[in-house]
């Protein structure tokens, strides 16, 4: 499912339209990336929890040349699925 697709499936489900629909998915978006911008986690219940993981810095190698590169520490997005959303699965 891409962004079009899911915009399409929340306005017929919330029966809006689908200007609407893609605003509220485009305006929870931005709330998830400012709250993980922040240092916050997000958390739906029954979904699951948004939380910023830190990779830490290290060598790697270009696999074309071999020679080695740095790579810097980075802040990187994780999501852990919440029990309900794993029960759906199984």
């Amino acid at each position: 499912m891409n962004k079009t697709e899911l915009i399409e499936h929340i306005a017929t489900n919330a029966d809006i339209s689908k200007a609407a629909a893609a605003r509220a998915l485009d305006a929870t978006i931005e709330a998830v990336k400012l709250t993980l911008s922040n240092g916050s986690d997000v958390s739906l219940v029954g979904f699951g929890t948004f939380t910023v993981g830190k990779r830490a810095a290290r060598v790697g190698r270009n696999p074309r040349t071999g020679v080695a590169i740095k790579i810097d520490a980075a802040k990187v997005p994780k999501f852990r699925p919440g029990k309900a959303l794993k029960d759906a699965l199984n």
